[in-house]
């Protein structure tokens, strides 16, 4: 197990890295083309940062383990509320405007009742729902962009891309090979993700979708974090508000729908009666602390990082479902079959006969 978790540790980190790498690529080529630093800012970076969770899921549905590509979606909008928020508020109180309480969070909340829709096929988010969820996702972004251009305070994301890259074949070029570097690393390392979170549910005796829900959640929120935290260090917390809230949207529309349009995605049924209620109870409880004063408290950051903890230690404890969610022992992990010994064959009761001593009659 030792191996696998080392193998996890490694596979998130070659997704990171392989995220930041693309993103690097894309902005410069964006960039060069004509392509504002606003624009680059809300698709190409904020995208970058959903790419880990993106490459973990569509790799987690092609390879028949669906309840990982659930559970990562799920998983990450959890702790990218309730942690990400909660620790980045117990390091600094987050200051919210009105406007991102009344646009971003009750898309927040709407989107988090999409999956429910899965019902209506027997719990499978085919190829027709995803469709409707990317289509959804498109109109999400092109109203963010005009809302966006309204409001003159800028994404933290729309700092980072360079405002004036060079020009020249060999530099197009280059970035072109970050592109392909970058998509490579992430291809790669969401197909090791994915094998060594199997293993390790394996071994832990708990479900994919538990360690989708906690283990894979936490590595590919990595990027969400990061982000909030830098916002928080250069003292513009209230913009990491914004891309959490947007990387839930995305999470849901857009990493579902498009892994659903990869390979249809079973949803278990426990999904829909406890994990994705409390993925919608967590976007929900923004509304208080976001109308209370427009900011999120240390102590209301302390209450959220709680309630994440309380979540995971409940998952992993059994209840109200069992760790394992009821998932059959693969076969090399079945138990061991115990055979009654077959009665003995002619030719042993022969062999017996041969090698037992004769018999002494008693006399009479």
């Amino acid at each position: 197990m030792a191996t696998d978790l080392l193998l996890l540790v490694l596979s998130i980190a070659v997704l990171v890295a392989g995220a930041e790498i693309l993103v690097r690529g894309a902005t410069r080529l964006a960039l060069r083309i004509g392509i504002s630093p606003f624009v680059v800012g809300l698709t190409v970076v904020g995208f970058g940062t959903s790419a880990p969770e993106l490459a973990a899921s569509i790799a987690s549905a092609r390879t028949g383990h669906a309840e990982i590509a659930v559970g990562n979606v799920i998983g990450s909008n959890i702790m990218n509320v309730a942690l990400v928020l909660g620790l980045t508020a117990m390091i600094m109180p987050i200051p919210v405007s009105r406007t991102v309480v009344q646009r971003e969070v009750g898309i927040t909340i709407a989107a988090s009742f999409v999956p429910y829709a899965a019902l209506l096929d027997g719990g499978l988010i085919g190829r027709g729902l995803g469709a409707a969820m990317v289509a959804g996702l498109g109109l999400f972004l092109g109203w963010t962009f005009l809302e966006s251009r309204r409001d003159p305070s800028l994404p933290v994301e729309v700092e980072e891309p360079e405002t004036a890259p060079g020009q020249g074949v060999h530099r197009v070029m280059m970035d072109l090979l970050l592109v392909a570097v970058g998509i490579a690393m992430l291809v790669f390392g969401a197909g090791m993700l994915v094998d060594s979170a199997s293993a390790i549910a394996r071994a832990l005796g708990v479900s994919e979708l538990v360690i989708g829900l906690t283990v894979v959640a936490g590595g590919t929120s990595a990027p969400e974090l990061a982000t909030s935290l830098v916002a928080v260090w250069r003292g513009r917390s209230d913009l990491g508000v914004g891309n959490i809230l947007g990387s839930c949207v995305f999470n849901v529309l857009g990493i579902l729908g498009i892994t659903a349009l990869v390979a249809p995605v079973e949803v278990p049924r426990e999904v829909f009666l406890f994990d994705l209620p409390v993925m919608i109870l967590t976007a929900v409880a923004c509304l208080p602390i976001m109308f209370t004063g427009h900011r999120i408290s240390r102590w209301e950051g302390v209450l959220l990082t709680a309630g994440f903890l309380t979540y995971t230690i409940m998952l992993f404890a059994g209840w109200p479902f069992p760790a394992d969610r009821g998932e059959a022992i693969s076969a090399d992990q079945s138990p061991a079959v115990v055979v009654a010994p077959a009665s003995p064959s002619a030719d042993d009761r022969t062999a017996a006969s041969i090698q037992a001593p004769p018999s002494t009659s008693s006399p009479s």
